[in-house]
């Protein structure tokens, strides 16, 4: 009886200790992640009035897009999955107290980010022409193939740090990247718009440069941390076991084995884009009378604009899923069920307690967001709205194939996530024939719902992680969230008649002031019912004393 005790007590401190560095691995990568997006998206509000109108903009946004589409499959390509396979094995390794074999994996996994980056931005200089759409594309597709040749290596040294559950570098990093690349972009753009008077597509040309740019200053705050950690680093490595005797043959071929998967699943929702890229041009025409100037409008308006401000919210699920993998996989090495079971169930509502109400506040104050960063548009608004819904769903795939990869289920993400692939392919075309520009939109969502809910079933199969909890808990969540999206688009509405929404510096107002509003109403509630308390853990229970919350 004492022994079982004993056990159970060990347990349940494992199970608060996974929480407790879930938590706060999810707190430092989210808030790189977060404030990189937001960056990211900021931008857009001084870049755009560079471009010149509103038309313009569009139209510089669509070639944007298409660029980072194609550019987004080829960094997956020339990383090959590699970062999240050396973190998740590195964290495997650590578990066993093989630091030495971690080190070494990394060092291998360096030497193919090499060959796969040179091979990858090879393929995509060269084969510009092939996959380009219009001759403007081309010069976009060459200025980002720079970038492919140096973000692997950028990749697997997070990989590396996340490895030993260190999110901080990460997060930082990746802050300071978008802080370099952004910077570059506006100065380009300023000079090329303003001085020299140029062309939107040169602007967009120098803008996409500017990934190479972010990736440089991402790869010196990485070695900034590596060299302050380096001490640390090498006593784990002289405390290592060395009982473990692996080949760097059985390394490469470590790597490839995780790799693979990592490249599907990391490229899910980018090859959903590209799906949209040479699907929605080719079949909108056969359903509705539209030129071609009309056709690249609305592809930037669904495929950038609103995908622009609906990623902020999707990153805190990536945020999650970086995170996640290290634990699981730790778990998984010490064969610890309960431990697995229990990280997939905070995983789950951790993503939920944040993404429903983010994806429901971005639609509440769809009109404000979307006058902020591109002016008042009627389409683009309520496209805005649609998105941020089917948010929820993209965040949920995010989550679940990090978590089936963390637990080596690789062979089961992928294929549902083709199955969700082919589901997105048959539907499209009706979609689109019904829902004219919200139809790609419905087709991922229906897509991806079908994959998540596959990748669900398969995890409660195997886990048996606490699905009726996480239930209840997400109906909370969810009437919660309503309440705050109800009594949030009141706000808008009401502050929208003393001030003319369609102005951005007072759409920026009424944005501060439905946001305020959208915040404390869903943070009383989750307080006051401790439902924060649950999911998030006891820290809830300092911030509820400090706002006096009883």
């Amino acid at each position: 009886m004492a022994q079982n005790s004993t056990q159970s007590a060990a347990s349940t401190s494992s199970g608060n200790a996974s929480q407790a560095s879930f938590v706060q691995g999810s707190a430092w990568i989210t808030a790189g992640s977060i404030f990189s997006r937001i960056l990211g998206a900021v931008y857009i509000m001084a870049w755009l009035p560079m471009i010149g109108d509103a038309q313009t903009g569009n139209l510089a946004n669509a070639l944007f897009s298409k660029g980072y589409n194609i550019y987004s499959l080829f960094l997956m390509i020339s990383t090959a999955g590699i970062p999240g396979a050396i973190a998740k094995q590195v964290a495997h390794y650590n578990t066993l107290n093989e630091y030495r074999v971690g080190r070494r994996l990394f060092h291998t996994g360096i030497k193919l980010m090499a060959i796969l980056g040179v091979v990858s931005a090879g393929l995509m200089f060269f084969g510009a022409p092939l996959y380009a759409q219009s001759a403007a594309e081309i010069p976009v597709y060459r200025s980002l193939s720079v970038a492919v040749l140096i973000i692997p290596f950028l990749s697997i040294f997070r990989g590396y740090f996340q490895g030993f559950a260190e999110m901080a570098p990460s997060a930082v990093s990746q802050f300071i990247e978008q802080l370099a690349r952004v910077a570059y972009m506006l100065g380009a753009t300023f000079v090329i718009m303003q001085i020299q008077h140029g062309t939107y597509q040169q602007a967009v040309v120098q803008s996409t440069f500017a990934a190479f740019i972010g990736a440089i200053f991402g790869i010196l705050a990485l070695f900034w941390f590596y060299l302050r950690q380096r001490g640390k680093l090498e006593h784990l490595v002289a405390q290592s076991n060395d009982n473990l005797q692996v080949t760097t043959k059985e390394l490469v071929m470590d790597i490839i084995h995780q790799s693979v998967p990592f490249i599907l699943l990391g490229s899910g929702i980018t090859i959903f884009q590209l799906i949209d890229q040479y699907s929605f041009f080719k079949m909108l025409p056969k359903f509705f009378l539209v030129t071609k100037k009309e056709m690249e409008i609305y592809f930037a308006i669904f495929n950038f604009n609103s995908n622009k401000l609906v990623m902020i919210v999707i990153s805190f699920a990536s945020a999650m899923a970086v995170a996640a993998i290290p634990l699981l996989s730790a778990a998984h090495a010490r064969n610890d069920k309960r431990d697995m079971a229990q990280q997939i169930t905070n995983v789950l509502q951790l993503f939920l307690i944040i993404m429903v109400p983010a994806s429901f506040g971005v639609a509440a104050v769809a009109e404000p967001l979307y006058t902020l960063f591109y002016g008042h548009d009627a389409l683009g608004i309520s496209v805005l709205q649609v998105n941020s819904f089917t948010a929820i769903i993209l965040g949920l795939f995010t989550v679940l194939a990090a978590v089936l990869q963390g637990l080596y289920q690789n062979n089961v993400a992928m294929r549902y996530l083709i199955v969700g692939i082919v589901t997105k392919l048959v539907m499209q075309y009706p979609m689109i024939a019904f829902f004219n520009i919200y139809g790609p939109m419905v087709a991922t969502a229906i897509g991806m719902l079908t994959t998540s809910l596959l990748m669900l079933v398969s995890l409660y199969r195997l886990y048996h992680f606490k699905l009726q909890q996480t239930f209840r808990r997400m109906l909370g969540i969810v009437f919660f969230s309503l309440v705050m999206f109800f009594l949030t688009g009141i706000t808008v509405n009401l502050v929208g008649m003393v001030l003319p929404v369609e102005r951005k510096i007072f759409s920026a107002v009424i944005l501060i002031i439905a946001v305020a509003v959208g915040v404390i109403v869903y943070g009383y509630l989750i307080l006051k019912t401790r439902l924060a308390d649950r999911i998030v853990g006891p820290r809830m229970a300092g911030l509820r004393r400090r706002l006096h919350i009883k």
